[in-house]
C-alpha cells in the first residue's frame, strides 16, 4: 500500500512466489503412483504423436514442429505448472491463428510472435490475473471454440479428398472459392483412405466394447487415432496406396532434436507482431485455464492458476527455440492422461520422453504416414472440440446470451478470432450495463411513511434509491435534476438500498447538491453503504454536505430535522 497526501492506493500485487505443482506432487511419491504415472505417460505420449504432427501440418508447418512443440512444452509444462495432471503441447485451438500469422508474416514471425505470448503469460502469472481469465462469459468461450472447430474441419477438406490446391487461402471465403472450385478434382484413392481412417476413429473402441476377453480389452484401450495411423501407414507402405505423405511433402521427419536457435527476425516487423503475440497469450491462456479447470473436476484437486500462466510461458518461451510452436493445455491429452492412472506432473514428462523416443528411434516410419489419414483425425478433433449441443439449446437462455455467442462465432469463423473475442467482450459488457441499469430504480417515499417518522410532507422530497449508481444508470436520476421541477427545502435520499457508486453516480449527486443549493435547499443522504460512503469521503462530498448532510437512517433525519 502507498499512502499519498492522507490517500490509500493500492499498487498491483505482484507473485514472487514459484511453486510447481511437481513441488507438492512428490510429497508421499511411493511405487504404485510411479506406475500409474508411467502408464499414463505412454499411453498419452503415443495419443500426442498423430495430434501433434497433425496440428502441426494442419497450421502451415511441418510435422516436426508439431512434436518438439509436444515434447519441450509438454516437459515444461508438467515441470513447471500448476496443475498436477495437465499435458501441454501444440492444442487444434491454435490452427487458424497460427496458420494465419505463417501465410501474413512467415515462420520466423511467427517463433517469435509466440516467444512473445510467453513473456506476456509470464507477466500475466506473476501479476496474479490468473483468476480473471475465468471472468470470460462461457457464451464467448462456446462461440469461439465452436467457431475454431468449424475452421479447423474446413482447413482439412483439401487433404481429405486430395484436391489439387497448392496453397489453400487462410482466409474464410477465399479458402470457400478454392475448395469449390477444385471440388471436382477430389482423387478417390486419397477420399477412400481418409473415409476408412475416419472409419476406425470412430469404430474403434466401439469394436471391443462388448468382449469380455483380456486382450479385447487391452486392445480397446489403444486409442483408435493410433490405430488408424498404423494402419494407414501400412496401407501405403505395404499395399502401395498413391496419395500424399508427410515424405512426399515434407521429406520426413529428422531423427533428432534441432540445436537450440533464435528466429531469425528483423527489429521493423516486432511492431506488426504485438496483436498476434496478444492473441496466442490470451488463447493460450484461456485454453490452459480451462483445461486445468477440467482437470481439477475430474481428479478432484486444486490448481495453482498463476503458476500455470508462468509455466506455459516459459513453455512457450523456449518452444521456438527448438523450431516449435504454441503451447497451451490439451484437455484431450489431460483426460487421457488421468484416465490411464496420471496422479503427479511424472506423466508429463514421460509423455514428453516417449515423443523423445520416437523421434530418435522411429522417425523414418513417419515417411509413409498418409496426410489423409491426419486429415481423418483433424476432422474427428474438430468434431469433439465444438460443443455443437450449444446451439440447439439457444432457446432456453436469454436473447443476450444468443447474441453473444452467435456474434462470436461468426466473427471467429468469418474473420478473425481476436475480433470475435472483442466483439463478444463489447457485447458482454453492454448488455451487462442495460441488465444492471435495468435493477437500478429511484422510488419516492410515500407521505405517509415519511409522517410517521416524523417528517412534514410538503417540507421534503424524499425517496430511495435502490441497485447500482453508476455510468449506465445516473439517467434514472434526471428527473431530479430537471431545473422545471419544484423543489422542496430539503430532499432526502436514502441509499440503504444503493450497492455500490461509480464517480459518474457521485458526480451526478454533487450536480444534485449544487442545484439544490441554488435554490436554496438541502441534501440529505442517510443509510451510505461501506462503497458509497467510501467514495463520498475521499472525494470531499461528505465535507461539502455536512455533519447533518450524512446520516445514518430516515429516523436520525428526521430527529435532525424537526431540531431545524
Amino acid at each position: 500500500m502507498l499512502r499519498v497526501a492522507g490517500r490509500a492506493f493500492t499498487t498491483m500485487k505482484l507473485s514472487l512466489e514459484f511453486r510447481p505443482a511437481l513441488v507438492s506432487a512428490l510429497r508421499d511419491y511411493d511405487r504404485s503412483r510411479l506406475t500409474g504415472d508411467v502408464a499414463a505417460g505412454l499411453t498419452v505420449g503415443v495419443v500426442a504423436l498423430p495430434l501433434a504432427m497433425a496440428f502441426a501440418i494442419a497450421s502451415g508447418l511441418s510435422p516436426q514442429a508439431g512434436i518438439f512443440t509436444a515434447i519441450v512444452g509438454g516437459f515444461l509444462v508438467a515441470v513447471l505448472g500448476g496443475s498436477k495432471v495437465q499435458i501441454g503441447g501444440p492444442a487444434g485451438a491454435f490452427i487458424v491463428i497460427v496458420y494465419g500469422i505463417v501465410e501474413n508474416y512467415g515462420v520466423a514471425n511467427l517463433l517469435l510472435a509466440t516467444m512473445l505470448a510467453g513473456v506476456l503469460l509470464f507477466v500475466m502469472g506473476l501479476a496474479r490475473l490468473g483468476s480473471l481469465v475465468r471472468f470470460i462469459p462461457v457464451s464467448i468461450v462456446i462461440g469461439f471454440t465452436n467457431g475454431i472447430a468449424v475452421l479447423i474441419a474446413l482447413s482439412q477438406v483439401k487433404d481429405f479428398l486430395g484436391l489439387p490446391i497448392d496453397d489453400l487461402p487462410a482466409e474464410f471465403f477465399e479458402k470457400l472459392k478454392a475448395i469449390g472450385a477444385h471440388a471436382g478434382e477430389f482423387d478417390p484413392v486419397t477420399l477412400g483412405l481418409s473415409l476408412a481412417s475416419l472409419a476406425i476413429v470412430l469404430l474403434w473402441p466401439k469394436t471391443y466394447a462388448a468382449s469380455r476377453s483380456p486382450v479385447y480389452h487391452w486392445m480397446s484401450r489403444v486409442p483408435g487415432t493410433v490405430v488408424a495411423l498404423v494402419v494407414g501407414t501400412l496401407a501405403v507402405s505395404l499395399g502401395g496406396l498413391e496419395v500424399q505423405t508427410i515424405g512426399s511433402k515434407f521429406g520426413g521427419i529428422p531423427q533428432a532434436l534441432p540445436a537450440i536457435s533464435l528466429p531469425a527476425f528483423e527489429w521493423a516487423s516486432v511492431r506488426h507482431l504485438i496483436a498476434p503475440a496478444v492473441t496466442i497469450a490470451l488463447l493460450g491462456a484461456i485454453e490452459s485455464l480451462l483445461c486445468a479447470r477440467v482437470a481439477d473436476s475430474i481428479t478432484e484437486d486444486r490448481h495453482d492458476p498463476n503458476q500455470e500462466l508462468m509455466a506455459q510461458g516459459v513453455a512457450n518461451f523456449a518452444a521456438p527455440l527448438f523450431g516449435g510452436f504454441c503451447v497451451t493445455g490439451t484437455i484431450a491429452r489431460t483426460v487421457t492422461s488421468i484416465r490411464s492412472g496420471a496422479s503427479s506432473p511424472i506423466a508429463g514428462v514421460i509423455h514428453a520422453a516417449v515423443l523423445l523416443l520416437i523421434v530418435l528411434v522411429a522417425a523414418p516410419l513417419a515417411h509413409d504416414i498418409p496426410l489423409a489419414t491426419l486429415a481423418a483425425i483433424l476432422l474427428f478433433v474438430a468434431w469433439n472440440m465444438g460443443e455443437w449441443h450449444e446451439f440447439a439449446r439457444l432457446r432456453q437462455f436469454s436473447v443476450n446470451y444468443r447474441v453473444i455467442l452467435l456474434a462470436t462465432f461468426l466473427l471467429t469463423v468469418m474473420l478473425d478470432l481476436t475480433v470475435a473475442v472483442e466483439v463478444g467482450l463489447v457485447l458482454a459488457c453492454l448488455f451487462f450495463v442495460t441488465r444492471i441499469s435495468s435493477l437500478t430504480r429511484i422510488e419516492p417515499i410515500e407521505e405517509t411513511e415519511l409522517a410517521r417518522i416524523g417528517l412534514q410532507p410538503g417540507q421534503v422530497d424524499a425517496y430511495r434509491v435502490i441497485g447500482s449508481l453508476f455510468f449506465g444508470a445516473v439517467s434514472k436520476l434526471e428527473g431530479l435534476l430537471d431545473p422545471k421541477r419544484r423543489t422542496a427545502p430539503l430532499t432526502v435520499l436514502d441509499l440503504s438500498g444503493l450497492l455500490n457508486m461509480d464517480t459518474t453516480g457521485l458526480d451526478a449527486l454533487q450536480s444534485l447538491q449544487t442545484m439544490l443549493t441554488r435554490r436554496g435547499g438541502r441534501l440529505v443522504l442517510c443509510g451510505l453503504q461501506a462503497q458509497p460512503a467510501s467514495l463520498v469521503q475521499r472525494s470531499g462530498f461528505a465535507e461539502r454536505l455536512g455533519e447533518e448532510g450524512i446520516l445514518p437512517d430516515l429516523g436520525e433525519v428526521a430527529r435532525k430535522h424537526s431540531k431545524g
